[in-house]
């Protein structure tokens, strides 16, 4: 039988999964500016602070729970997972923030002008590589809940779609 709760925990899910899928999309995209032209690149990598909040908050009941026992049952790969998260966030905060003081077009665009100095752009491009190495570390954790996902609602849907 299906309840109200196991009907918005696969709500939820689904709801995380397409986020995610939009977040890793748009974080490929950004983190080459050559191939989506600088205004995609701006636009796009603000928009992904909006989003990561959206994840976040998604996420807020684990983080509280994991937070409160991190120190007492954490297993190792919570642990690890918790730590990394809060690592990615760290990161994600220099990646917006250089960005926005390096921004040749949003920041125009809404009126504010800045100039500073080459360290800004130094730090913006170690960040995104640094996050690129924590998705990396961070899908790698999260691959199998990856794949049922993406099975459970993305697969076998179109499957049986397919086989009517």
């Amino acid at each position: 039988m299906i309840t109200e709760a196991s009907k918005s925990a696969s709500s939820q899910t689904k709801v995380k999964l397409w986020i995610d899928i939009f977040i890793f999309i748009a974080f490929l995209v950004v983190m080459e500016p050559h191939l989506s032209d600088l205004p995609v690149h701006e636009w796009l990598g603000l928009s992904l602070t909006f989003v990561m909040v959206v994840h976040l908050l998604l996420s807020w009941d684990w983080i509280i729970q994991i937070t409160k026992r991190f120190f007492k049952t954490v297993g190792g790969q919570n642990r690890i997972n918790y730590i990394l998260n809060w690592l990615f966030l760290l990161d994600g905060v220099v990646i917006m923030m250089s960005g926005i003081m390096i921004s040749r077009v949003a920041l125009p665009a809404l009126g504010l002008h800045l100039t500073l100095g080459p360290g800004w752009y130094k730090l913006h491009d170690l960040s995104t590589n640094v996050a690129l190495l924590l998705l990396g570390v961070h899908t790698a954790l999260h691959w199998n809940w990856i794949v049922s996902t993406l099975s459970r609602y993305v697969f076998n849907p179109v499957l049986a779609l397919v086989r009517k």
